[in-house]
């Protein structure tokens, strides 16, 4: 079982390796700036074991309702629409294959449906790398109609999103 918490200036970052040098570069440098210093994102942490075995880094976002395919326009307003922004999750090696990253999803899920009831929220949103992409689809994302074409050096990210009503309060 895991604990998923927001992270503490305290919390020993260093060590922490998912296999993928951005993520990994990210959460050891600047994490915690930005939710500390920046107040730009929240991260919150997986502890297993006393270590951190996992984390997401979450904020608000909006969209328009020209992101949105046809069939999830209905009814929504055409300005700008609150969202939750899934900027990074990552599971440590050691800990693969334990539901941890299932487990922090289900947490940023809770946190877009509080999101909802406090502020507004209608998706959850993420840029998801090529290899991620399965991981998202299987809990129902799907991607935003793309506009501009993909860049030829290294693949872009996919955007996707769920919306709010999909997601069962838990």
């Amino acid at each position: 079982m895991v604990e998923i918490r927001l992270l503490r200036p305290d919390d020993r970052r260093d060590s922490f390796a998912s296999g993928d040098v951005e993520l990994d570069r990210f959460f050891h440098k600047f994490a915690g700036q930005n939710q500390f210093r920046l107040h730009i994102g929240s991260t919150y942490v997986a502890i297993g074991a006393d270590e951190i075995v996992g984390f997401v880094t979450l904020s608000a976002t909006s969209i328009t309702i020209d992101d949105l395919p046809e069939a999830s326009r209905k009814r929504l307003p055409n300005y700008p629409l609150p969202a939750l922004r899934l900027a990074r999750l990552a599971v440590a090696q050691s800990a693969r294959g334990q539901s941890i990253g299932k487990s922090l999803l289900r947490a940023t899920f809770a946190i877009a449906h509080e999101m909802a009831d406090r502020t507004g929220c209608v998706t959850v949103v993420v840029d998801a790398k090529e290899n991620a992409i399965g991981f998202y689809e299987k809990y129902g994302f799907e991607p935003f109609e793309i506009i501009t074409g993909r860049l030829a050096d290294r693949p872009s990210p996919v955007p996707m999103f769920l919306p709010l009503g999909s997601i069962p309060r838990e």
